[in-house]
């Protein structure tokens, strides 16, 4: 499956090769990557976090990518020691990797840092108020009075963005969840763990 909303916000070293070997396969499961971790947490711990096109990840989809990834992993062995795979999904406050979560999150607020200073600031904040041409655009909520309160992102540029947890992005992520799961057939009420 080729992604019509290519990820942006890319892994660099390790955490790149990993996701060249890890991506395709994902994608031949009709499922997106989000972003690879590699940490410290156990010894050392391979984070890969993926979700449907339409943004949900049930634990069921998390095993099932699990098992496809194992053996990729297996034959090109990119991680010089042990480490614990773990597959999860992008969770309520998820990273923001592609243009379209910019638009599909537009409203809420989210934290960014860029990989190349705007203006001579790498941190801003404040709610997305969509995209344009490549670009997230934000309404900061630490400008004065006398300072630019709108702001345009160059997505290439963005080292990491990321949603803030409030009350109405989690009322956002359950409806949207549980039309997902409505549109999958699941039952209503029916709840499945993350």
């Amino acid at each position: 499956m080729q992604d019509q909303d290519p990820r942006l916000v890319r892994e660099s070293g390790l955490e790149a090769r990993v996701a060249a070997i890890v991506e395709p396969v994902v994608e031949d499961l009709g499922y997106r990557l989000v972003r690879i971790r590699i940490s410290s947490l156990n010894g050392c711990t391979l984070q890969i976090m993926a979700e449907r096109p339409d943004g949900t990840m049930t634990v069921e989809d998390c095993e099932e990518v699990s098992r496809a990834v194992s053996p990729a992993l297996d034959v090109d062995d990119p991680i010089n020691r042990a480490y614990h795979l773990e597959v999860s999904s992008p969770g309520i406050d998820r990273p923001m990797v592609r243009e379209g979560d910019f638009d599909r999150w537009s409203g809420h607020v989210v934290k960014v840092e860029m990989a190349i200073p705007l203006d001579g600031r790498k941190r801003f904040r404040g709610i997305i108020l969509g995209t344009k041409q490549g670009a997230a655009l934000l309404r900061l909520d630490d400008a004065k009075a006398e300072e630019v309160r709108d702001v345009t992102l160059p997505i290439a540029d963005i080292r990491e963005a990321r949603l803030v947890l409030t009350d109405d992005l989690i009322a956002a992520a359950l409806r949207a969840d549980k039309a997902a799961r409505e549109g999958r057939g699941a039952a209503p009420g029916e709840v499945e763990d993350e």
